[in-house]
């Protein structure tokens, strides 16, 4: 089996499942067919979590197709309350299963009427949104559904420190634990108190103290700025949404706190905290002026991910490390605005797309020094013999490491400057792999590389000079005698035709 098309955001129930399972006694209800029960596999491998993932089938099969699903999903419903007993269940629907058009809000008022947890229906679009905007949706609705339970009267207290709730980490995200450390340790030095981190391991039930914060603040564009938004009109309460990925970035969120401190009549300031941070603590700031990080000058990169990391990814490449980005683009299409505006300095070009195959083929014509991307774009790399560095889901089991690696903070600047530095080969390293063939042989070469135009063969002498033309511009010869070969109707290359192409 080949599989044709792959999606880099899944279908909108995943994302509703992930804000679900991510809330401590919340159990989701998918009213689907077996085969997109997948999300409990996919949660307890790739999060490698000890407790049982909260969420329940309720069947899609021949029968319902027939008659419709009657009393079963209410069932599903009433188990689940009875023997879990969660603070909230959470219906979802598929797309799938919303072709049966059946009324599943009047399931959920029916089964209110008969259980003690609170029963809502996710309400998002399933044709029209993917997964990050329906987990996006879905946390909106689960705060939105717990605040308007309040009397209209309540008057909440700030506390008396600066504090601030982390809005958007749940289940499955890339490197989303680690993160979350990271931001823990960082707020701790910036005397701020955590008030909340939702929904990774909260209660439904603390979700009345979220007024009581100072700030909120959502580390990933992509899941939590509805609810930051949401909080900001209706409480008056400040978001940030900037990521504090690499040195700059992290100088101005530290800034951003700031000043949002100052305007709540708390003097305070984080120059000298930014300073030493910086200069003696930082070692990617110390790393990108050295020796060694003047090597990348020069080198070019392709950037490819969600809104949030691939932006600032392509800053980190530009600003600290001195690498040419010869494209920025993003799968988060409805990001689209803000998305070229922050990347429009730092880049060559810029694409949004969902079409993996566009973004293979862009990789392919530009041929850069290295790929930073999704798993997706991990395995172009693999078959164009590019080193890849995976920033951003869709991810695989080896992005969930065991060992401490975040994205955010001062640590994540370091890790990052380690993925960038160690995706190149340098120097010697690329110099004895020429000599020595290493792991790139001229057999190799001649089948590894796919040829971008399937009629054009290329003959054995024709191979071996090809072989002997160094590595890093090897695919671009390749490509401008095939297009040459084309050009002429040529279907076999040869060595004379090699040589006329790059007289031309």
């Amino acid at each position: 089996m080949k599989i044709n098309y792959w999606m880099y955001a899944g279908p909108a129930h995943i994302g509703t499942l992930r804000i679900a399972t991510s809330f401590k006694r919340v159990h989701a209800i998918m009213h689907a067919p077996l085969g997109d029960d997948y999300f409990n596999v996919m949660r307890s491998m790739l999060e490698r979590k000890r407790d049982f993932t909260a969420v329940t089938t309720s069947t899609v099969d021949r029968h319902v197709l027939a008659q419709g699903s009657k009393e079963k999903v209410i069932q599903n419903i009433t188990r689940k309350d009875d023997e879990t007993n969660p603070d909230l269940i959470v219906l979802t629907p598929t797309c799938t299963s919303s072709i049966l058009q059946e009324d599943l809000e009047n399931f959920v008022q029916r089964a209110n009427l008969s259980t003690t947890s609170d029963v809502v229906l996710a309400d998002v679009n399933h044709y029209r949104v993917n997964e990050l905007e329906a987990a996006d949706r879905t946390l909106e609705q689960i705060v939105v559904h717990y605040l308007q339970k309040l009397e209209s009267d309540t008057i909440f207290q700030k506390s008396k420190i600066p504090s601030v709730n982390i809005i958007g980490v749940c289940n499955l995200g890339f490197h989303g634990q680690h993160d979350i450390t990271e931001l823990k340790k960082l707020f701790y030095d910036l005397g701020i108190k955590i008030n909340l981190i939702i929904p990774e391991n909260a209660s439904v039930c603390d979700l009345k103290k979220l007024p009581e914060a100072w700030f909120n603040f959502v580390p990933y564009r992509e899941i939590g700025l509805l609810t930051a938004k949401y909080l900001q009109k209706k409480y008056q309460m400040p978001f940030i949404a900037d990521s504090p990925i690499g040195v700059t970035q992290i100088s101005k969120v530290i800034k951003e706190i700031e000043k949002i401190l100052v305007a709540s009549a708390y003097k305070v300031s984080f120059n000298k905290y930014i300073q030493n941070q910086t200069r003696f603590i930082c070692q990617s700031a110390w790393f990108s002026r050295s020796i060694d990080c003047q090597n990348l000058i020069g080198k070019t990169a392709v950037v490819f991910g969600d809104a949030t990391h691939a932006a600032n990814i392509a800053r980190v490449l530009t600003m600290e490390m001195g690498i040419k980005v010869l494209l920025c683009g993003s799968y988060c299409q409805s990001d689209t605005t803000w998305f070229r505006q922050e990347v429009q300095s730092f880049c060559d070009n810029i694409l949004i797309s969902n079409d993996q195959n566009l973004v293979a083929e862009q990789i392919q014509n530009l041929m850069p020094d290295a790929i930073f991307g999704t798993q997706m774009e991990r395995h172009v790399a693999k078959r164009l013999n590019i080193p890849c560095g995976v920033i951003s889901a869709p991810i695989h089991i080896q992005n969930f490491p065991l060992g401490y690696k975040p994205f955010l903070g001062y640590e994540g600047a370091n890790q990052i400057a380690d993925l960038i530095y160690n995706s190149y080969t340098l120097g010697m390293e690329d110099h004895l792999l020429e000599i020595f063939g290493g792991h790139d042989t001229s057999v190799i070469i001649g089948k590894a590389i796919e040829s971008k135009i399937g009629e054009i063969n290329w003959d054995n002498e024709a191979l071996v000079q090809l072989s002997k033309i160094p590595k890093f511009v090897r695919q671009k010869v390749k490509n401008k005698t095939e297009n040459f070969a084309q050009s002429k109707n040529i279907s076999l290359i040869t060595l004379d035709t090699l040589y006329q192409a790059k007289a031309s």
